[in-house]
């Protein structure tokens, strides 16, 4: 059965279709090649599969730009790479079994990651974060806590 628009509906959600293509072509200011974009997102990736295995910082060390910064819901405010390893991998590189990737979105130099963390002792946490890569490192990170804002968070288990 067919559904008759008025003009105005039909107006008005064309109008919606032409904001909503605006925005998701836009473009950043110096837009990145899909290899570039893809190298990336494989920096990121790799980021996270340390989490999982190493216990040495030097693999960490050498993703992270010489002047990474670090912010979170935390309280840490654009912190140093050094007190990045102070305050956060020192203590919970220990206590972290692995991380489940579960939303990946790349665009240029940023990446968003939403993810749930396992820890040693068999609870679950799930955050999101934002990185920038610049040069094949990654110069900064944002970290939003899922749950309680504090490590691990309250989410206890998936609910997928």
């Amino acid at each position: 059965m067919p559904v008759a628009l008025s003009r105005r509906k039909l107006f008005e959600a064309a109008g919606a279709a032409l904001v909503g293509a605006a925005l998701v072509s836009r473009t950043s200011d110096a837009p990145a090649s899909a290899r570039e974009t893809s190298k990336n997102e494989t920096v990121v990736r790799t980021w996270y599969k340390l989490w999982g295995g190493s216990r040495d910082w030097s693999p960490f060390d050498a993703i992270l730009a010489d002047d990474f910064t670090f912010s979170s819901t935390n309280g840490e405010d654009h912190i140093s790479k050094a007190e990045f390893k102070r305050q956060c991998w020192d203590p919970n590189i220990n206590v972290t079994k692995g991380i489940d990737l579960e939303l990946v979105m790349t665009k240029g130099d940023e990446v968003f990651v939403k993810y749930l963390g396992h820890t040693t002792g068999g609870k679950t946490f799930r955050n999101v974060e934002l990185h920038r890569v610049r040069s094949g490192r990654i110069a900064s990170i944002e970290c939003y806590f899922g749950g309680k804002a504090t490590f691990p968070s309250a989410v206890e288990s998936r609910t997928d």
